[in-house]
C-alpha cells in the first residue's frame, strides 16, 4: 500500500486526463479510448511514485472492469437482439406503421413522437436522428417550418427514447455502475421523463401551431421508405408482440439478460418464419447485424434506406464496450490509489443535504459531458463517485441511476463540441446552438430532477433491513477486494 497521494497531483491527473481527451477529440482522432488508456498510465506513474505497488493497481483495474461486465453481456445481447429484430421485420413494422402518424397539423409533436417510438424501439438515438430524423427535417423544409424547431424535437425525441429503451447501451450502463436493476430503473425515470415531455409536447404544439405550414407536405422519402420496407420485408402488426413481450418484461421484473435472450429467440423465429430467411444466414446476421437489400436506395445525403433497417449485431456493441473497459481502467487505478476517494470527499463536502448530493450529481454529469465531451465517460465516472454517498445517505441505487441519465445522457446533445452534439448537428445540418433551445426534454429533465432532490419527491430511500443488507454486501465485496489485493 502507498502513501496519500498529495492533492496537487490528484488534480493534476485530471487536468491531464481532462486535456488529453480534449486534445482527441478536437485535434486528433476523435475518439477517447487511446486517451483514458494513456490517462491510466499516468495515474498508475503518479500512484508509483507515491509508493503504490503496480500489483494493487492493476488489481485495482481489474476489479473496475468486473464491475462493468454485467453491463457489457447486457451490451452485447443487445446487439444481438436489434440485428434479429431487425431482419425479422420487427423493427422495419415500427417504423413502417409509425411513419403514417405524420400529421401536417401537429408536425413538430408527431416528429417527436415518432422519434421517440422508434428510438424506444431500436434502442439508439443515433440511428433515429441520422434516418428518420433526417426525414423529418426534409419534410419540415418543404412545409416551410424552420428547420432548427424540427431539428430540436427530433433530438428531444431520439434522446427520450433512447433513455428508456433496455436495448440502449446508456439505459444498461447507468444501473450497472450505479448498482441499480435495469427494470428499475426504467420505471424510476418515469417521474421525471413524463412531466418534461408533457411540456415539451405543449411547447412544440404551441410552435408548431404559430409557425404556420403551408402548401403540400413533401412526403418523397417518406413513401420511398415504406416503399423499400414493404419490398424487403412482410410487414405486419404481429409483429408487433416481441415489442409488446419486452415492455411486459419491464412491468413484471424479468431479468434483462432472460428477457432479452427470449426476446432474441422470438427476433430468430420472425427471421425464419415470417421473413423467410435461411438458417445458415442465422449467425452471420446475429454477429455482424443485417445487411439490407436498400444500400442502394436513397433517402437524403448520404443515408439510405438500409442505414434504417440494416445493422445491430454482437459486432456493433463491441465499440461501446471497449469505451466501458477503458473508462473502468482508469476509474480503477484513479480507486486503487485513493485519488477518487480524495476527489469525492472535496465535492461532498458541499452536498450537505439531500437535495445538494443529487444536485451535485446531475452538475458533475454535465461537467464531464462539457470538459470530456462523451456521454458514455458522464454515466460512468459520476456512478463510481457518488454510489457509496448516495448509498450512506440510505437512498437506492436507483436514484443515482436516474440523476446519471437525466444529465449524463440528455445534456450530451446539447453541447456543440460534445461527441453527440457533433454528431445531431452532422445529422441534421443544423447548428447545435440552433436547435439546442427547442430540445426541451434535454434541459427541463435535469431541472425537475433537480426539484426532486430539494423536495424529497420520488427520491426513494432503503429500509433499515435493505440498509443493513447493503452494508454486509459492502464489507463483503471490501474483504475480497482487500485478499486479493494482499495475494
Amino acid at each position: 500500500m502507498g502513501r496519500r497521494v498529495p492533492m496537487w497531483q490528484v488534480l493534476l491527473c485530471v487536468v491531464f486526463t481532462l486535456g488529453i481527451i480534449c486534445y482527441s477529440i478536437f485535434f486528433s482522432y476523435g475518439e477517447a479510448h487511446m486517451p483514458m488508456i494513456l490517462a491510466a498510465a499516468f495515474v498508475a506513474i503518479v500512484g508509483a511514485l507515491n509508493g503504490w505497488k503496480w500489483s494493487v493497481m492493476e488489481k485495482g483495474m481489474v476489479q473496475g472492469i468486473s464491475r462493468s461486465m454485467q453491463a457489457n453481456l447486457i451490451l452485447l445481447t443487445v446487439g444481438i437482439l436489434v440485428s434479429t429484430w431487425k431482419a425479422g421485420g420487427i423493427i422495419p413494422s415500427m417504423i413502417y406503421y409509425g411513419l403514417n402518424i405524420i400529421s401536417p397539423a401537429i408536425f413538430l409533436v408527431t416528429a417527436a413522437l415518432l422519434c421517440t417510438i422508434i428510438s424506444f424501439v431500436i434502442g439508439s438515438s443515433y440511428t433515429t436522428a441520422g434516418t428518420i430524423g433526417v426525414a423529418m427535417i426534409g419534410i419540415a423544409i418543404g412545409l416551410g417550418i424552420n428547420p432548427a424547431l424540427a431539428a430540436g424535437a427530433v433530438v428531444s425525441g431520439a434522446y427520450t427514447g433512447d433513455k428508456m429503451s433496455p436495448m440502449s447501451d446508456t439505459t444498461n450502463m447507468a444501473p450497472a455502475v450505479s448498482g441499480s436493476n435495469i427494470f428499475d430503473h426504467i420505471k424510476h425515470m418515469v417521474w421525471t421523463v413524463v412531466p418534461s415531455y408533457v411540456i415539451a409536447l405543449v411547447l412544440w404544439f404551441i410552435l408548431g401551431r404559430s409557425a404556420a405550414p403551408s402548401g403540400e407536405i413533401q412526403m418523397e422519402m417518406k413513401d420511398i421508405l415504406q416503399d423499400a420496407i414493404q419490398n424487403e420485408f412482410t410487414v405486419s402488426p404481429f409483429l408487433m408482440l416481441p415489442v409488446l413481450f419486452l415492455l411486459a418484461a419491464v412491468v413484471l421484473k424479468i431479468p434483462a439478460l432472460p428477457a432479452m435472450f427470449v426476446g432474441v429467440v422470438m427476433g430468430l423465429f420472425c427471421m425464419g418464419i415470417v421473413q423467410d430467411i435461411p438458417v445458415v444466414d442465422w449467425f452471420n446476421i446475429m454477429h455482424y447485424g443485417y445487411e439490407s437489400i436498400s444500400s442502394d436506395i436513397p433517402l437524403s445525403g448520404e443515408y439510405t434506406v438500409a442505414s434504417v433497417v440494416g445493422g445491430g449485431g454482437f459486432n456493433g456493441m463491441l465499440w461501446t464496450v471497449s469505451i466501458v473497459l477503458c473508462s473502468m481502467s482508469f476509474a480503477g487505478v484513479l480507486e486503487a490509489t485513493g485519488m477518487l476517494g480524495q476527489l469525492v470527499e472535496k465535492i461532498l463536502k458541499v452536498a450537505k443535504t439531500n437535495g445538494l448530493l443529487i444536485m451535485t450529481t446531475v452538475l458533475t454529469c454535465l461537467f464531464i459531458n462539457i470538459l470530456c465531451a462523451d456521454q458514455y465517460l458522464a454515466i460512468i465516472l459520476p456512478g463510481r463517485m457518488y454510489k457509496t454517498a448516495f448509498e450512506d445517505r440510505k437512498l437506492k441505487n436507483k436514484n443515482l441511476s436516474r440523476c446519471l441519465e437525466d444529465s449524463g445522457t440528455l445534456t450530451s446533445p446539447l453541447i456543440p463540441w460534445n461527441v453527440c452534439g457533433a454528431t445531431m448537428k452532422g445529422f441534421l445540418g443544423q447548428p447545435t446552438i440552433a436547435y439546442a433551445p427547442y430540445a426541451f426534454v434535454n434541459y427541463i429533465c435535469p431541472i425537475i430532477s433537480i426539484i426532486y432532490g430539494f423536495t424529497g419527491f420520488t427520491i426513494e430511500k432503503m429500509t433499515d433491513e435493505e440498509y443493513e443488507k447493503m452494508l454486509e454486501a459492502r464489507r463483503a465485496e471490501e474483504e475480497a477486494a482487500q485478499r486479493e489485493l494482499e495475494a
